[in-house]
């Protein structure tokens, strides 16, 4: 800070800014528009030339509706991308990264001298009285209570409702890494708490789908390792016969539905990257409980097609009986390569002989296996979508993971510009998608599941990968902590949302023409604006449009 620099001094922001200690800020940004419904957030970046601690923040507004209001939090990143990244990045040094949303406590929140810091306002106008401008005043006061300063920020809110999500998402969610992250016991019932508490928090951000543990995952294992063993299937073995307990399983569904989830991935039935193993299978014996299958179990042996010919047709029966026939979705294996082919074949026509029509949804990236007919629901690297969108791939889902960082993809890296973590609604949107997945909600452990990771001191998973890609959510005391990436995603998915309200109102090229207004060529996976303006202008015309065609003004 210079000499003339005054004590305390603050400024609002657009959520796509990212807030270092040791950097001025964006441009101010103190207004923006929302949909009735709608989580739209803003920040106030603040900084103070002494140290200050327990500042007190308040919130005021007449904005019918909820408000909150979080600390935005600093963690350490050693490994922020890769060596060989495009330039479409904030910083390429290890450092302090502001990601993790802290809900505030009685202390506040505090300000270390010469460094910026910020909150982060969330607010959902809710009712037909939500429509109109609304001032947000945020408020800075010491711990005496003596003003520091005010912010201003307004909402413009239109009078439209934001339609329920149609697009399908899924951040993998980790049963395990709750009951290793709080040290509860696998399914006890602090562990069930913890698994509401994180579903109806999964669902509050957009997510509708959720991994489903029939047995333990199959994935990020080194050849040989296991996960913790989180099974819901009960089963019984009798000489050559199974029996299956479903009453676990049913619980799971219980709470995932009233938590606001609605559809269901069965974890895989194969191991990852070939689908050459059967996944680890815990089951009682005459012996006591026993590992019956796992990586020595040939995915094609008789043994283990005996008993996928026993086991899913209950599990077809047991689906029935909850009435989820239009929301389960099965897995083989996860980004098999093309040298995998024969194994995933023979796998998937396996599955299939057993599940009939029930969907197949698999990340991969080479169009062959689904040019074969070998699953049905391709979800395919944004860095090699386009070739099955020239070929007019049906049932088309998106994923990135540590791949896609080279061409401008977008991707959630803690390094990454906002802008390109929420551009990817708007490209689910204009090329049609019916899903998008990610392979790391709350994956707290370490590359390969080869110890667990404490990730407010470790986001790289180990070095691993870069940091961002393995987890959204933070493990607080009672439950979830929200972080930067997490909105984004959500903001994300609300753009595509908006842009289906658009079409609905004026026809599909009149959305994608408001769309892509601003842009200088049509947007794909890799080229889109890079400018933070751009994406938040585009989401103000999408709403004006929708309400202009909700009141009979309608272009087409």
């Amino acid at each position: 800070m210079t000499a003339n620099a005054p004590a305390f001094e603050w400024r609002c922001l657009s959520p796509l800014a990212k807030v270092f200690p040791d950097e001025e800020p964006a441009a101010a940004r103190e207004e923006g528009s929302a949909l009735i419904g709608e989580h739209v957030s803003f920040q106030v970046a603040y900084r103070s030339a002494a140290l200050l601690r327990r500042i007190r923040v308040d919130v005021e507004t007449a904005l019918p509706g909820t408000v909150s209001v979080r600390a935005v939090g600093l963690v350490p990143s050693e490994l922020p991308n890769y060596a060989d990244h495009d330039g479409y990045v904030l910083r390429t040094a290890p450092g302090l990264y502001p990601d993790p949303l802290y809900p505030l406590g009685a202390d506040g929140v505090h300000a270390p001298p010469g460094q910026w810091r910020a909150v982060w306002v969330t607010v959902r106008p809710e009712g037909a009285g939500a429509a109109g401008v609304h001032p947000i005043r945020v408020r800075f006061a010491d711990e005496a209570g003596l003003p520091l300063g005010e912010a201003c920020f307004r909402l413009a809110v239109h009078g439209a409702e934001l339609p329920e999500q149609e697009l399908l998402h899924t951040e993998w969610f980790y049963a395990d890494c709750l009951a290793t992250q709080y040290k509860t016991a696998m399914f006890s019932e602090a562990h069930w708490a913890l698994i509401e508490a994180y579903a109806r928090f999964y669902a509050e951000h957009g997510m509708n789908m959720i991994l489903t543990p029939l047995f333990s995952p199959p994935l990020e294992l080194d050849p040989g390792r296991e996960r913790p063993t989180v099974q819901l299937v009960g089963v019984r073995r009798d000489g050559e016969r199974y029996a299956f307990d479903f009453a676990r399983l049913a619980r799971w569904v219980d709470v995932c539905r009233s938590a606001g989830v609605a559809h269901f991935e069965f974890a895989h039935l194969f191991t990852q990257w070939g689908a050459k193993h059967a996944p680890k299978i815990m089951a009682g014996t005459e012996g006591g409980e026993e590992r019956i299958f796992g990586w020595e179990s040939d995915a094609d042996g008789p043994a283990y097609r005996a008993f996928l010919a026993q086991f899913v047709p209950e599990l077809l029966a047991f689906v029935r009986g909850q009435g989820l026939e239009e929301r389960v979705w099965f897995h083989v294996s996860d980004e098999p390569w093309i040298g995998d082919m024969p194994h995933y074949e023979r796998a998937s026509k396996l599955l299939r002989s057993l599940i009939g029509d029930y969907p197949v949804l698999d990340a991969l990236s080479d169009y062959r296996f689904y040019d074969e007919g070998l699953l049905s629901h391709p979800v395919v690297s944004t860095e090699h979508i386009d070739v099955f969108l020239e070929r007019g791939a049906d049932n088309l889902w998106a994923y990135y993971c540590c791949c896609e960082y080279k061409h401008g993809e977008s991707n959630r890296f803690m390094a990454m510009p906002s802008e390109r973590t929420r551009i990817i609604g708007a490209q689910l949107y204009k090329f049609g998608l019916q899903g998008f997945l990610h392979w790391g909600f709350n994956h707290w452990y370490s590359q390969r599941s080869r110890k667990a990771i404490d990730p407010y001191a470790c986001t790289d998973a180990d070095l691993g990968f870069p940091s961002g890609d393995a987890f959204l959510v933070y493990p607080g005391a009672d439950g979830p902590v929200g972080s930067v990436r997490l909105e984004l995603l959500r903001s994300a998915m609300q753009d595509a949302r908006a842009l289906r309200l658009l079409e609905r109102l004026s026809g599909r090229e009149a959305a994608i023409r408001c769309l892509e207004e601003d842009a200088e060529e049509p947007l794909t996976f890799r080229q889109y604006p890079r400018d933070p303006a751009w994406l938040l202008g585009m989401r103000e015309r999408v709403n004006r449009r929708i309400a202009e065609a909700a009141a009979g003004d309608c272009i087409h």
